[in-house]
């Protein structure tokens, strides 16, 4: 879907911030089994330490081949997905994470990375014709999902965001020395006006009931605290 896009410069200002984005959310990740949804040219498993890892997609170069919409993944077995601009792209994002919520396991996280609506890219797409959509490469072809129609939509399967970011603040340009020109927007942007980022990563946990309370007590036990933190540059939860 984007593989070639992103090796163009605009792609690849994008796939060097998210991948910065993902390697810091699955590193600190721990289970046996880890899953990276589509996209086998970009390893966005390789910070991660889990013993088994690997790519589910119909491409040729993924290590189990099947189709988004049922995979071929046990219930309830895997530790960790990765899902990286697959939903703008699926005909049934409902039916993609419904299949996420079955395969992982209770306290299991994802990691999602999306294009916003709410920012310079996502006022380009909105711009651009809908036929004129369907012709071009990259993420314009795709149907961008704000962060809060995602944020209901795992609500409603019993996930919970417990960590994300938005960046890449320069406008679409295609031109490298634009762009090159722009990237002063990306402290000034995380800064003043993070929420307008074009690209977010974002991590989400499968809770229980049970297991939920069960982790409350542990973490009364051990003192842990947790805290919600608005004063990190470009993020919204921490």
């Amino acid at each position: 879907m984007l593989a070639r896009w992103s090796e163009t410069p605009l792609g690849a200002y994008a796939l060097a911030w998210e991948q910065t984005q993902i390697d810091a959310a699955v590193e600190d990740v721990f289970g046996f089994n880890a899953l990276q949804i589509g996209t086998p040219e970009i390893d966005y498993l390789r910070m991660n330490r889990m013993p088994t890892r690997f790519v589910l997609g119909p491409q040729a170069a993924c290590q189990v081949r099947g189709e988004l919409m049922q995979w071929p993944i046990a219930t309830q077995s895997i530790d960790l997905v990765v899902l990286a601009h697959v939903l703008e792209f699926s005909e049934q994002p409902h039916q993609l994470l419904r299949e996420l919520e079955r395969v992982l396991v209770p306290e299991g996280h994802v990691v999602i990375a999306g294009f916003n609506t709410l920012s310079l890219w996502g006022l380009r797409q909105w711009m651009m014709p809908r036929q004129t959509r369907k012709l071009r490469e990259g993420p314009w072809s795709g149907q961008f999902i704000g962060l809060l129609r995602l944020k209901d939509w795992l609500q409603l399967l019993g996930f919970e965001l417990n960590g994300g970011q938005f960046g890449c603040y320069a406008p679409p340009f295609s031109s490298p020395q634009w762009l090159s020109r722009c990237r002063f927007l990306d402290p000034a942007g995380a800064r003043w006006w993070p929420i307008a980022g074009s690209v977010y990563v974002v991590r989400a946990v499968k809770r229980t009931l049970g297991m939920r309370m069960l982790t409350l007590v542990q973490m009364l036990k051990t003192g842990a605290v947790w805290q919600y933190d608005d004063s990190t540059p470009g993020g919204f939860l921490k």
